[in-house]
């Protein structure tokens, strides 16, 4: 019997765990000191009251008889998809039911999509990096090549016909940086995915926090879309469902190689390796599309978004450059005074109590940014915020 080799060549997640250890050690020596944490990507709002009440209703249900569900369809169940393809047609994107697959989130399916993907295929990442897209891909002994995000471009670099690649990672909003592709670079990337037979694999986990209304949730707003690009989505951000867990993926009829549509490919996988999401949940996220659902939603993001400004606001009086905050959850700042992002990590720690997350985690190209988010409370975003502008940051 032998192993997977390839998973020797995985770097040491040390990102967080280097965190938690120096938070930890500060903490234990400074038990005086409130620690104001901003670098986490959970949510700290809870699931609003239409979810909460179809949830109830779906308890209710199971505990009858008449109404009780055994094994459900892997790929979702059709209220949930119809909800799904009614919320994509307000955005002028037409989808059919067996387009709509739904999973645990889109951190699943990201790593999951790959069982049905040739394993000589060279991947194209964009650094920095959400590490889950590289990881994966090391996993299967896939060839990786980086395209360079950073300051000059906006941190949304645009095709390069001189590198070839067959899987293309997108994600916009972006995590880390926080930044968003028009639909004029988007079309830029269907252009280049379909001239060299690519697919791109296109996370909008963070749509929902789009407020400009010129800027595309889906890249199938985008003609030609369909041929080349597989959409992944998540409830996590969107409606607080980190601990509920449920997403979606999108993955077009249109969208054929090697004389394949990649749609039956996949119903395979997920019906061969998937048990699907509970009825519960579902039911749960299905009031996500509801108009109470969406309104308490809203309210949810919206309150969310008004932390990112505050945050912004803040850094503009620092006088300190970033993108990101408007239409995402993540603001991603240049270190000042040319500090690493390691060192930004501990001048903020140890002068003002402020956890956030040093850029270099995230790629070579994170080196010397940072990232901030607006998913803590709102009191000690505006605490964060005060201790920052009263720090020897301000000259």
């Amino acid at each position: 019997m032998n192993i997977n080799k390839n998973y020797l060549n995985l770097e040491a997640s040390y990102l967080f765990s280097t965190i938690a250890k120096k938070v930890s050690e500060y903490s234990d020596a400074n038990p005086d000191k409130n620690i104001i944490r901003l670098g986490i990507g959970d949510v700290t709002l809870p699931l609003c009251n239409a979810v909460v009440n179809a949830m109830k209703s779906a308890v209710e249900e199971m505990g009858v008889q008449e109404t009780f569900r055994g094994y459900g369809p892997e790929q979702g169940y059709d209220f949930l998809k119809s909800a799904i393809r009614d919320y994509y047609a307000k955005h002028n994107v037409s989808l059919e039911l067996d387009e709509i697959f739904i999973s645990d989130g889109a951190k699943s399916d990201l790593g999951n999509i790959l069982d049905i993907l040739g394993t000589d295929n060279r991947v194209m990442v964009q650094d920095p990096v959400y590490p889950v897209y590289v990881d994966t891909n090391i996993m299967a002994g896939r060839k990786i090549v980086y395209s360079d995000s950073n300051e000059s471009n906006g941190f949304l670099p645009m095709p390069d016909e001189n590198v070839k690649a067959d899987i293309i990672y997108l994600c916009s909003p972006n995590n880390p940086t926080g930044a968003v592709y028009t639909k004029e670079q988007l079309a830029e990337w269907i252009k280049y995915a379909r001239k060299n037979n690519a697919l791109i694999l296109f996370d909008s986990a963070y749509e929902a926090f789009i407020s400009d209304e010129t800027l595309p949730r889906s890249i199938f707003e985008i003609e030609g879309a369909k041929e080349c690009a597989i959409e992944f989505c998540s409830f996590s951000k969107t409606a607080g469902f980190t601990g509920t867990r449920c997403g979606y993926t999108v993955v077009p009829n249109a969208l054929v190689y090697d004389d394949t549509k990649l749609n039956k490919l996949w119903l395979r996988r997920q019906t061969t390796k998937f048990n699907g999401v509970p009825y519960i949940v579902q039911k749960g996220a299905a009031a996500v599309f509801t108009e109470e659902g969406q309104k308490e939603i809203m309210k949810n993001i919206g309150y969310y978004k008004e932390n990112a400004k505050i945050i912004t606001d803040a850094l503009d009086k620092l006088g300190i450059w970033y993108t990101g905050g408007t239409n995402s959850p993540y603001i991603w700042l240049k270190c000042p005074n040319n500090m690493k992002s390691w060192e930004f990590f501990d001048y903020l720690l140890n002068n003002v109590q402020i956890v956030g997350t040093p850029g270099s985690g995230f790629g070579n190209n994170g080196e010397g940014y940072f990232r901030l988010t607006s998913f803590g409370s709102r009191e000690k975003t505006v605490e964060a915020m005060e201790r920052l502008l009263n720090s020897s940051l301000v000259k």
